[in-house]
């Protein structure tokens, strides 16, 4: 239950691509239990790219804020912090598309937002009680992007060292890292940094009796 709160504890983890959020996040979810916490992923927000053949839509700049639907998602965390339901997207990342498919979630004691660019919008900031940035050197973001990308995205290596060069590094540069200076806590090193996530535990105890 809350310690002085009202409604949904809403808890932001940031950082750029490979920084080991996911590893940050498993923590959480395994700290505050998956009964307790809503996760909604801002990668599920992707614009819908099926007006556009797939040829074209691999040449997108994935990593611009203007790729995500943040309005969108800033709706539905309003909506789950009053106690509503909400359908969020599930994005096919082969083909660049929302699915037809839909994820509905409803509302538990927390909700766990997840993205690299989610501290860039003010409005969707201010949503959130605590922001958590996990902050990871470039050239272990590069190969644990080279990874992810070839293995569970089925992307070829040239396409993703192309895309990382033209995209990724340099909307990291412009929009990602400087919203580091907005996070209440800043993991070094990933989500191996032990000290730190016990920093996360006992930041979220003040705020949660789990």
């Amino acid at each position: 239950m809350f310690k002085n709160q009202t409604g949904p504890l809403v808890i932001g983890v940031a950082g750029g691509s490979g920084s080991g959020k996911t590893t940050v996040m498993k923590h959480l979810i395994e700290r505050i239990g998956p009964q307790n916490l809503t996760l909604v992923d801002h990668d599920s927000y992707y614009r819908d790219l099926k007006h556009i053949p797939l040829s074209d839509r691999t040449k997108q700049n994935f990593d611009h804020p203007a790729a995500l639907e943040t309005e969108l998602m800033i709706r539905h965390i309003e909506a789950l912090k009053n106690g509503y339901s909400v359908d969020i997207p599930v994005y096919d990342f082969v083909n660049h598309i929302r699915s037809e498919k839909v994820n509905t979630v409803t509302p538990k004691q927390v909700i766990l937002v997840d993205g690299i660019l989610i501290f860039y919008e003010e409005l969707l900031r201010k949503l959130m009680h605590i922001k958590i940035f996990v902050d990871t050197d470039s050239d272990i973001r590069l190969l644990r992007r080279l990874r992810r990308d070839i293995i569970e995205r089925g992307r070829s290596l040239d396409g993703v060292l192309d895309q990382y060069e033209n995209f990724v590094r340099p909307m990291h540069l412009k929009f990602v890292e400087p919203t580091k200076r907005y996070a209440d806590i800043i993991i070094p090193h990933g989500g191996e940094n032990l000290v730190a996530l016990d920093m996360v535990d006992a930041l979220i105890s003040k705020k949660l009796t789990i």
